[in-house]
């Protein structure tokens, strides 16, 4: 039997950690987060959810808690956006580099400064190299599904997990949403089986500072350098599409719904014109490709739902046959283009994949973007490349640039 309840985003990724059986909370509120982590403390306190909350004083101090936690054998979860999540940069490489397989929600929101407490996606782009898998959500109900599989596909590869959903448009907009059985859950997400157990019997220590090259330790075996455990979150993150992929299609096996695992498309059966996003704004742009179909351009959407690791073998695949690509990004790598413009171009480097490809900024700061406008854009961006226009500077979409 379903349980379907209008909640906010947030209220979905505060149900999605209580169903994983999350054992130690910590978080530090900044708007548009601090619903969630208010809800989770209400579930520790009311009994809901036994687990610990730690109170910090900041969000260092909050992933560093869940760090501790993680390694000491706790499935954990923390929560933060914008600001915050850059106070926690050092230890992001820390949680990444000790492999634990730590599930946090981002809540999308533009970094100051200036100030602003609206959504854009800069936040969680800036930290795309510190080693997170990084998933975007586009509804309150792909939040909370991709919670759960998070902590499976996590603790599978040990690697932490960015859940990132923007804020406002989906943190604080309620939506129907289906509540999986516990029971199920339970049964698709077994218990954590922890990989840095400590006792008082085999005393260790952890992350100790290693030399340039292998070196043997006081038993004689010869252990790794510092570039040998690079190389092996590297390759995790490499074999992480597998697990993120074979996750999803078990997700849909037992509940019922599939969210695409690396990417998701719309009407692309015979599309010619490819919209592409992360997030809510690719969900927007599925309403831009009704409108350009209504127009005979046969216009479709690739949502990308993995950021980091980069599926480019996947997007190759996916955008075979594309005629023309628009890209809708709410971030930009200052000084360049979009970050997911240049790694979409990388990807299609060499392959057959050649279509022209136009890259937009839009809704940075909160900025409302409508599917009318996405319409115009790429109906503008098609006629171009009729003409021949293969590239053109990024284009800044409903921004004065005069």
């Amino acid at each position: 039997m379903s349980n379907v309840q209008i909640m906010t985003g947030n209220q979905a990724a505060a149900i999605g950690a209580k169903l994983s059986g999350v054992q130690v909370v910590a978080a530090y509120p900044i708007t548009p987060q601090s619903q969630l982590a208010e809800i989770l403390s209400q579930y520790i306190e009311g009994g809901e959810l036994k687990a610990e909350y730690v109170r910090v004083e900041g969000e260092h101090s909050a992933l560093t808690v869940c760090i501790s936690a993680s390694t000491v054998g706790a499935r954990v979860f923390t929560a933060t956006s914008a600001n915050g999540l850059l106070y926690m940069h050092e230890q992001l490489h820390w949680a990444a580099g000790s492999r634990l397989p730590i599930v946090m929600c981002c809540v999308n929101r533009g970094v100051g400064a200036p100030w602003t407490i609206f959504n854009d996606q800069q936040d969680s782009i800036s930290q795309r190299d510190t080693g997170w898998i990084q998933i975007y959500c586009r509804n309150n109900q792909e939040i909370l599904d991709t919670i759960i599989q998070s902590y499976r596909i996590a603790e599978e590869v040990y690697a932490p997990i960015m859940v990132c959903y923007d804020g406002f448009v989906l943190s604080h907009t309620m939506m129907p949403v289906d509540i999986p059985d516990p029971e199920k859950v339970r049964e698709f997400l077994p218990p954590y089986q922890a990989h840095t157990i400590l006792s008082p019997e085999d005393p260790r220590t952890l992350n100790a500072v290693l030399f340039p090259w292998r070196r043997a330790n006081s038993e004689g075996v010869l252990c790794d350098g510092y570039m040998e455990m690079r190389y092996k979150l590297q390759a995790a993150l490499e074999r992480s599409p597998a697990v993120i992929q074979e996750t999803s299609r078990r997700f849909a096996e037992v509940f019922g719904r599939d969210h695409g695992g690396l990417s998701w498309g719309y009407r692309m059966e015979d599309a010619e014109l490819i919209m592409t996003g992360m997030g809510s704004l690719a969900s927007e742009a599925t309403q831009a490709a009704d409108i350009l179909r209504d127009e005979g351009i046969k216009a479709g959407v690739v949502g990308i739902r993995v950021f980091r690791p980069f599926p480019a073998k996947n997007l190759k695949e996916t955008f075979r046959g594309a005629k023309g690509i628009v890209i809708f990004e709410k971030g930009i790598s200052y000084g360049y283009e979009g970050a997911l413009s240049s790694d979409l171009k990388a990807a299609f480097y060499g392959s057959e994949n050649q279509a022209p490809v136009h890259n937009y900024i839009a809704g940075l700061g909160g900025r409302d973007v409508k599917a009318r406008e996405l319409a115009d854009a790429a109906r503008a961006s098609w006629a171009e490349m009729q003409t021949g226009i293969v590239e053109k500077p990024t284009t800044w979409l409903n921004c004065y640039t005069g």
